[in-house]
């Protein structure tokens, strides 16, 4: 699926791994994510505002700048964290933090996503943040996504994995219902997430998270949008539409570079 994904895409820039008569090293997932996000980094320049993301790949970039920072290479950062998790782990490397009362433009966001399209959009907040994601990065100049090449898909929804809406815990029963029903043509599962006690999982705001599991294509996507957004008790949902602005994708061949 992301060779499908490649071909059809244009991509602007390829940076592709030398020949070498050596076997060739297999990279771990991690390690593909660590590569994007260096890279992601190095469009980070002293002085700006900068949306830090959350999860595992956008924790590769927070440790980067923090790393720069220390070593004196970039100066006069200010990071506006997507999470509690991100906050702490910015706060622990003495990157200065603020938030979008007090900064409402951002310069540039870094973050990664769980799926991403060939037109760029997004499915993000498998990992809880969603919410705080999509303010901070609703509000940036640049969005920079960071991901390795098993995020790659042909639609939103095609990985079979979560395509999370955050909701109020109010009745969530009853909001699970409307987005299954919403989306019955494509084979809709609409599951409350719940954490490792079995416990409902439980966002930074004080809300529920409801995965919602597709076998087929929603169609179009600023329609589902709305029709999610229209839906009493839904807060917000994971769909990123038109947001990144660059696509940064680590597979074993290289680096991989979009922009919108």
């Amino acid at each position: 699926m992301a060779i499908a994904w490649s071909e059809k895409a244009s991509f602007v820039e390829v940076l592709s791994r030398p020949p070498s008569l050596s076997p060739p090293v297999i990279l771990t997932q991690d390690e593909l994510k660590k590569i994007a996000a260096y890279k992601a980094v190095e469009f980070v320049e002293s002085g700006m505002v900068l949306g830090l993301g959350t999860g595992s790949t956008a924790k590769h970039a927070v440790d980067r700048i923090g790393e720069l920072l220390r070593l004196g290479k970039l100066k006069n950062i200010v990071g506006i964290p997507t999470s509690k998790k991100t906050q702490e782990q910015a706060f622990s490397l003495g990157i200065p933090l603020s938030d979008l009362d007090h900064h409402s433009t951002i310069d540039l966001a870094i973050d990664g996503a769980d799926e991403v399209d060939p037109q760029l959009n997004l499915v993000k907040g498998r990992g809880g943040s969603l919410l705080r994601e999509k303010m901070v990065e609703g509000t940036c100049k640049k969005f920079i996504c960071i991901v390795d090449e098993s995020k790659l898909v042909k639609h939103l929804g095609g990985s079979g994995l979560a395509m999370p809406v955050e909701v109020v815990p109010f009745c969530w029963k009853f909001t699970a219902n409307k987005l299954q029903n919403l989306f019955e043509d494509s084979g809709c599962v609409a599951k409350l997430r719940n954490d490792s006690k079995g416990k409902p999982f439980v966002t930074d705001n004080g809300n529920y998270i409801v995965d919602l599991y597709l076998k087929k294509d929603i169609g179009d996507l600023q329609v589902a949008s709305d029709a999610i957004l229209r839906i009493a008790g839904v807060v917000e949902h994971g769909m990123f539409l038109d947001m990144a602005t660059t696509v940064i994708v680590a597979g074993e061949l290289g680096i991989t570079i979009k922009n919108k």
